[in-house]
């Protein structure tokens, strides 16, 4: 079956206050009684949460009990009530569940009703997950489990530290050894076997007993939640800030698909020279297929505004959904049902959850819920959208059979009978398909919230909706993947390839998506101009493997539409090899791409890879094209 790339024409000529209204047609997968755990951390004060939380229609009631650091008492009673937002991919929000912050947690609701979100949009760090209740008895926690598990040390004040707990549970109150290797502020980890632990069940929860032990890694009392079958826990103690998520193993599902996923991570790199601690939470979503991830995190660091981090990754196909990434530094394990935790390793300790996106499918004219991606980066859906991104929509029934294509610029706003809106805008449309189309987003799209229907013969789609931020960017790569290789041109329009590098010095040409307004500002899917040249109204910054790189343009590519241009000067010191190539945004950072750099004194290695500090999807594409020569300075 031949790819399609987006149909990229070439002719010679801060979102959490709602504006637009948010999709809530997915509240009904938040419904009844849930176990939850909340751990909230600030510069100055820490609190923790648990107990139940009950969804009905749009509002939630809790009751649970509460622990604040500031306040020094033990855990007392909290009760509050709020409403929550869920649409129909399970991406929403539940407002004001945090006495610290008065701003909403975000999250998304998995396929077995398990919800992990995070408090992104204010300079905290936090971690939310809950599950459905139900009646349990000892024999739901049965079998052997990975755990991960995070202490922020807060009561102790001592390092923070993650660890991996492996346990085996009789089912009937017995649990006895637990494996526990830890890390902290060293490359090394810390083992220890912790003996006799047991467990009880009270009001439905596991009350799992550590005793006191010579390294006081994990002690006292942790309560587990579990979903009704026993396959993924989650919890802490009563009288901490900690938290740990498992799952059970053995066994395990094919691992791949779209995934939910939500985080907590410390960097003590600089933990022993100067006493710094770094930190970062989040939550989001990544595609795995085939060895290849590529995801998206809404991260808050505690000190900068929220921004959209986009990357790839790979796994060893063949190893299911455990292994280890070298990129992220993180243990991840698969669990029964195919949920995952991650371990994070050596100086940057981190617990991560992800749970498998349900199944979508719809009639009539319909748009995936979960199918509005970058063009460039595949990105996935909750890295929203900005004012001239390309962006694809899947579905189904929505346009004819064979792909009809936009033939000359502007690109149209109707295209065999389909059009599509953008917060009921017409949106240029590159190409159409009965499962796709390529359309770039309205650069008037400027609300936080943007709604998108699809019109085919006159019968309209559902309505997604998507978060608007003002910058989403992506690399375009040669292999049109959505990572590997950069698409970028050296001066004489050749590509910059393993066997064709860029060389210090030199400026080469790299073509993007989603780098948001430009001025001076032009219409809807017209050709790009070149004299005057529109730059971005956003300013970025480039570096290649932690290396800044100087940009000596940023802006739309001259003639193209939906087409940004950035070009960048090679830094001298490089490793010759693949190295990382790294534009962030003012909401936004994207590492999903590499590029070839050439040394003549030097061997041709691999270079490391370097993930920002503090911390494929397969469809029919349309071919890229890119100009014949490079423009260096429009």
């Amino acid at each position: 079956m031949k790819n399609f790339r987006v149909g990229l024409v070439l002719l010679a000529a801060t979102f959490p206050a709602i504006a637009q209204t948010w999709d809530n047609t997915g509240n009904h997968l938040l419904n009844g009684t849930y176990y939850f755990r909340e751990v909230t951390e600030t510069s100055s004060d820490a609190v923790s949460i648990y107990g139940t939380i009950t969804f009905t229609n749009g509002n939630y009631s809790i009751n649970a009990a509460g622990l604040q650091a500031s306040t020094g008492a033990g855990a007392g009673a909290y009760t509050t009530t709020g409403t929550y937002s869920i649409s129909a991919s399970g991406f929403g929000f539940i407002n004001n569940t945090n006495p610290l912050v008065g701003t909403p947690v975000y999250g998304l609701v998995g396929a077995d009703g398990v919800f992990v979100g995070s408090i992104t949009e204010t300079s905290v760090n936090d971690i939310f997950i809950a599950a459905p209740l139900a009646s349990q008895g000892t024999g739901t926690l049965n079998g052997p489990y990975s755990i991960s598990y995070l202490q922020p040390s807060v009561v102790s004040g001592g390092t923070p530290y993650g660890a991996l707990l492996q346990l085996s549970s009789n089912g009937s109150g017995g649990i006895g050894n637990v494996d526990v290797t830890a890390y902290a502020d060293t490359t090394s980890a810390t083992t220890q076997t912790i003996t006799g632990v047991n467990y009880t069940v009270s009001n439905n929860a596991f009350v799992v007993n550590f005793p006191t032990n010579n390294t006081g890694l994990v002690q006292g009392q942790e309560f587990f939640y579990s979903t009704p079958d026993g396959s993924f826990i989650f919890g802490g103690s009563p009288e901490d800030f900690d938290m740990l998520v498992g799952v059970r193993t053995g066994t395990t599902p094919a691992f791949g698909g779209l995934f939910y996923s939500a985080g907590f991570e410390f960097d003590e790199t600089q933990f022993d020279s100067n006493g710094s601690i770094g930190y970062l939470t989040y939550y989001g979503s990544f595609n795995a297929n085939n060895g290849q991830i590529l995801g998206h995190q809404r991260i808050q660091d505690g000190v900068d505004s929220a921004y959209g981090f986009t990357y790839s990754d790979s796994y060893p196909t063949g190893s299911g959904g455990s292994y280890t990434s070298q990129y992220l530094n993180v243990q991840f394990i698969e669990g029964a049902r195919g949920e995952q935790i991650g371990v994070g390793l050596a100086t940057t300790p981190t617990i991560t959850v992800a749970v498998p996106a349900p199944s979508f499918t719809g009639s009539g004219v319909y748009i995936s819920p979960t199918g509005i991606v970058n063009t460039a980066s595949y990105s996935p859906f909750t890295s929203g959208v900005s004012p001239g991104d390309f962006v694809l929509l899947f579905g189904s029934n929505l346009g004819p059979s064979t792909l009809q294509d936009a033939s000359s610029l502007p690109l149209p706003t109707t295209l065999d009978n389909v059009k599509v809106l953008v917060n009921n805008v017409p949106a240029p449309i590159s190409y159409v398909r009965s499962d796709q189309i390529a359309v770039i987003v309205p650069f008037e799209t400027t609300a936080s919230v943007a709604q998108f229907q699809v019109i085919n013969n006159g019968q309209a789609s559902n309505v997604v909706t998507e978060f608007v931020n003002l910058t989403t960017p992506g690399v375009f790569t040669q292999d049109e993947s959505g990572s590997g290789y950069a698409a970028a041109l050296h001066v004489n329009g050749s590509p910059v390839t393993p066997a064709s590098p860029a060389q210090a010095g030199e400026t080469v040409a790299v073509y993007m998506s989603g780098l948001g307004t430009v001025f001076p500002a032009i219409l809807d899917g017209v050709g790009a101009p070149s004299n005057p040249p529109s730059t971005t109204s956003n300013t970025f910054n480039a570096d290649i493997s932690g290396t800044t790189a100087n940009i000596a343009f940023q802006g739309l590519a001259p003639g193209f539409a939906g087409l940004y241009q950035v070009n960048i000067q090679i830094p001298t010191g490089l490793t010759a090899g693949d190295n990382s190539l790294d534009i962030s945004g003012p909401d936004s950072y994207t590492q999903e791409a590499f590029i070839s750099i050439g040394d003549p004194a030097s061997s041709t290695v691999p270079a490391t890879r370097v993930r920002k500090p503090a911390h494929k999807r397969s469809a029919m594409r349309k071919p890229l094209k890119l100009p014949a020569r490079v423009t260096t300075t429009p």
